[in-house]
Order: C-alpha cells, then sequence, then structure tokens
C-alpha cells in the first residue's frame, strides 16, 4: 500500500496531459484551462488545510513565501507546460518535461544538498533510459519546434522552483503549502485573464467535465496521495516510483487517441519497471527532511519527485 500511494499519484498526474487535450478539443483555452484548474484545487487544498489546522503557528512570512511561489514559479511552469500541450502530442511534452529529475540531481549535488550514490543514479539512469524509449516515436505528426521549446522551458522553470524552494517554507506542512501554490497561481492566472481579456469560458460543457478532472484527480487526488506515500516511503523512493508517470501519459494517450506503442517502447516500459523494483528491493534509506513541505509535483508537479529537495510539484 505505501508504494501504491505514490504509483496512483503518478497515474493521476499522467493522465493530466491526456484531460488537457481533450479540454482543448472542447473549446477550453489555455488560459481558461490554467484559472479553472488552480481555482478549484486551490479552494479544495486550502478547505482542507483550514479543517486539518495546517496554518496553527506558520508565520506570515512562510504563507507568504508559498503564495509568491505559485505565482510566480509554478505559474510560469504551468503555462509553458500546457502551451506546449497545444502544439505537440502529449508524450513528447511528457518526454522533454522528465529532463527536470536529472537536472535537479545535478543541482543538488552541486549544492551539496544532495549524496550521489551509485545505486541511485544507476536506478535513475536505468529509468531515464527507459522512458526515452516509451516515448520515442510516441509524437505524431512533424516537429514543433516553438513547443518544444515551451516544453523544455516548463522543465527548466521546474527545477528551479524546485530548487530555490527548497529551505524556504521550512515551517509550511505540505497541505498548507500545496494550498498557497495553488492560490497563488490562481491569481497570477485571475489577474493577467482580468487585464488580457484573454479567459473566455464560452467554452462546450464537456470541457467542464475534463476541467474538474484536472482539478480533482490530477491536481487534488495526486497530491493527496503522493503526501500520504512519502511519509510512509521517503523521498527518495517516492522519487524514482513517481517516473511511472510519463509511462502512463503514453498508455493512456495510445487508449484515447489510438497512438500504438512499438517494440522499442515497450523495452522502455520494461526498463521502467525495473527500475521501480531496484528501488524497492534496495532499501535506500530516508534522507533527513530539509524542510517540512514536498510536492508534486502539486504544482508538475507535477509536482516535486526528483531525489532531491522537498517542495510542492504539482506536475504540469
Amino acid at each position: 500500500m505505501r508504494t501504491a500511494l505514490c504509483l496512483i499519484s503518478a497515474a493521476g498526474y499522467g493522465v493530466m496531459a491526456v484531460f488537457a487535450k481533450l479540454a482543448y478539443d472542447q473549446g477550453v483555452s489555455v488560459d481558461a484551462l490554467l484559472l479553472v484548474r488552480f481555482g478549484l484545487a486551490g479552494a479544495v487544498l486550502l478547505a482542507l488545510a483550514l479543517a486539518r489546522g495546517s496554518f496553527r503557528h506558520v508565520r506570515g512570512r512562510s504563507i507568504v513565501i508559498g503564495l509568491v511561489m505559485g505565482a510566480a514559479g509554478f505559474a510560469l511552469q504551468a503555462g509553458l507546460y500546457f502551451s506546449a500541450l497545444t502544439r505537440l502530442d502529449a508524450s513528447l511534452v511528457a518526454l522533454i518535461l522528465y529532463v527536470y529529475p536529472v537536472l535537479v540531481m545535478a543541482g543538488a549535488i552541486l549544492l551539496r544538498r544532495e549524496r550521489a550514490s551509485v545505486r541511485r543514479c544507476s536506478a535513475l539512469v536505468t529509468a531515464l533510459a527507459g522512458i526515452g524509449l516509451v516515448l520515442a516515436g510516441a509524437a505524431s505528426g512533424g516537429f514543433d519546434l516553438t513547443g518544444a521549446l515551451l516544453a523544455l522551458g516548463a522543465a527548466l522553470t521546474y527545477s528551479v522552483y524546485i530548487l530555490v524552494g527548497d529551505g524556504l517554507t521550512a515551517d509550511l506542512p505540505p497541505l498548507a503549502l500545496s494550498a498557497l501554490v495553488c492560490c497563488g497561481a490562481f491569481g497570477t492566472f485571475a489577474v493577467a485573464g482580468t487585464v488580457r481579456g484573454t479567459t473566455d469560458l464560452g467554452f462546450a460543457p464537456a470541457g467542464w467535465w475534463w476541467l474538474v478532472a484536472i482539478a480533482t484527480i490530477s491536481t487534488v487526488g495526486a497530491v493527496l496521495c503522493f503526501f500520504a506515500g512519502l511519509v510512509r516511503v521517503g523521498p527518495s523512493k517516492a522519487a524514482i516510483l513517481s517516473i511511472l508517470e510519463p509511462v502512463v501519459t503514453v498508455a493512456s494517450a495510445a487508449l484515447v487517441f489510438g497512438e500504438t506503442l512499438t517494440a522499442p517502447q515497450a523495452v522502455g516500459a520494461l526498463l521502467v519497471l525495473g527500475a521501480v523494483v531496484i528501488v524497492q528491493c534496495t532499501g535506500w534509506p530516508r534522507r533527513r527532511r530539509a524542510v517540512a513541505a514536498r510536492r508534486g509535483p502539486a504544482t508538475a508537479g507535477p509536482a516535486a519527485r526528483p531525489a532531491g529537495p522537498e517542495v510542492p510539484a504539482l506536475a504540469g
């Protein structure tokens, strides 16, 4: 059950790209999607955090930091991610975004926040190699350079968001921090939509179903499952287990949009599962918590799932 919670969280984040594509098919714009996602998720998470007393004894400075993390860092990452989905296949966006665990691991080691180990690095490399095979060739149609740059920008922004956020929110419980990040991001998109007048909610009624799914399944549900799994298995194991997310993206895209897996992609899936087995069998030690809050990614995100700093990742 401990491992299952992290895998359920990864699955929730993994289907978000498909939900977004289906919402776009109903006339939902990127601005509308982001506004509704963070508005609904922020409201639910804030209510839960208040009901559980998560803000008790929290300093005002930490609350401001949480809101700023959402309003600046995560809002930018989510905007880039969902914009990339309008131009590229969901599988390709997932592949490019999943450069971020390597970037975060490298940054954490360089900043001396994380120690490298042969097993940790080999498992991560194996998983990433598997993801590369799973997602290679999954994109259909021509290659869109702008879309690729947007996805890469999302990965870079997410990495910086995780590294900078580490240590700034030591007295914020995970649930409170996730609520603040979502509320901060909602504020950004509410202001931007008002100023630009580009947020159109007059899309097809069916679009609301996919927006609610993104907010509840791929944000609130995924965040809560990740936190529950994190405290049981530790950040390093949770990080690698959550790398199942892009595999779920590919599988759900194949089911919904008719994409098929090639033989190399099937081999890649086996490599990812092999990395999960390595994590389960090697008994990695729990790293001492640098801060009291974590994740995934909600915010990509996803939240985050890399074996590094512990900040909320809401993935995407």
